[in-house]
C-alpha cells in the first residue's frame, strides 16, 4: 500500500511540475507577443499567494484556487494578483530581455498591459454586462477589436484616448454607472493567460492571428453600447464588481 501511495504521491508531483512549466512558457510567450509582435507595453503583475485546499465546484470551474490572496503586502488588496506591484507601472516596456529576465524570476506572473499612450486604451464592465453590450454591438454591425474576459469582467480594448476626450464624451451622458472602469493613461490591464484573484483571463475576441498590430475601435464608437448594458443591469449598473 505505502508503494502504491509513493507512486501516486510521485506521479502527482510530475504533473505539478509539468502543469507549472507549461504555465511559465505560456506567460512568458504572451508577454513578448503582446511587446515584440503588437508593441504594446508590459509588465508582470503582483500575482497570487495561494493557501489550501485545491479548488471544487463553481471555484474550480473558474480557474481560481480555494484560497487565494494578493502576493503584495496589503491583505486587503481588492485587485488580488492582478496590479503592478514590483516593478512598478512605469518600469512597463516593450524590450523583450527585460521581459524575460522578469518572468525568468516569476515566471507564472500576470501579464498586465499598461494602457494609454501608444499602447491600447480599455473599458471593462461586469461579466453580465459585458455579454449584453457585445451582442448589441453586433446586432449594430459594429467593428470589434480584441476583448478581454475574466470570470467577473469583461474588457474591450479602445485606440488611445486622452482624459480630456474621455471627459468630454462622458459630460454628454445622462449619467455614467459606477460598474464602469475606464483604463487610460497610467492604467493597466491583465492580460490572457494570467490568472488572477478573479480565475483565468481569456480572449473573449482574440487579436487576429499574424496581424502586426491588432486593430483597435474608437472609444467613442462603442461607449454608448456599454453605458447602456451596464445601466440596464440590477442596481443600475452602480455596483462595482471587480
Amino acid at each position: 500500500m505505502r508503494e502504491i501511495l509513493g507512486r501516486r504521491r510521485r506521479l502527482r508531483f510530475r504533473r505539478k511540475a509539468r502543469e507549472e512549466r507549461e504555465t511559465a512558457v505560456a506567460q512568458l510567450d504572451a508577454a513578448l507577443r503582446c511587446a515584440t509582435e503588437w508593441d504594446w507595453p508590459v509588465l508582470p503583475g503582483a500575482g497570487l499567494r495561494t493557501a489550501g485546499p485545491k479548488a471544487t465546484g463553481a471555484r474550480a470551474l473558474l480557474g481560481a484556487p480555494a484560497a487565494v490572496s494578493c502576493a503584495c503586502p496589503d491583505p486587503q488588496c481588492v485587485v488580488p494578483g492582478a496590479h503592478p506591484f514590483d516593478p512598478g507601472l512605469l518600469a512597463a516596456t516593450t524590450d523583450a530581455r527585460m521581459i524575460r529576465w522578469w518572468w525568468s524570476g516569476r515566471p507564472t506572473a500576470p501579464v498586465l498591459l499598461a494602457t494609454g499612450g501608444r499602447a491600447p486604451c480599455a473599458v471593462s464592465l461586469p461579466a453580465v454586462a459585458g455579454a449584453r453590450a457585445l451582442a448589441a454591438l453586433d446586432a449594430l454591425g459594429m467593428r470589434l477589436g480584441p476583448v478581454v474576459a475574466s470570470p467577473t469582467r469583461w474588457a474591450i480594448l479602445v485606440a488611445p484616448y486622452s482624459l480630456e476626450r474621455l471627459g468630454e464624451l462622458l459630460y454628454t451622458k445622462d449619467s455614467v454607472p459606477s460598474s464602469l472602469r475606464f483604463h487610460g493613461e497610467g492604467g493597466y490591464l491583465p492580460l490572457p493567460p494570467s490568472v488572477i484573484g478573479s480565475g483565468q483571463v481569456r480572449w473573449e475576441r482574440a487579436p487576429l492571428e499574424g496581424s502586426a498590430r491588432p486593430w483597435l475601435p474608437d472609444v467613442e464608437a462603442v461607449v454608448d453600447a456599454l453605458v447602456e448594458a451596464s445601466t440596464s443591469m440590477p442596481g443600475g449598473g452602480s455596483r462595482l464588481a471587480y
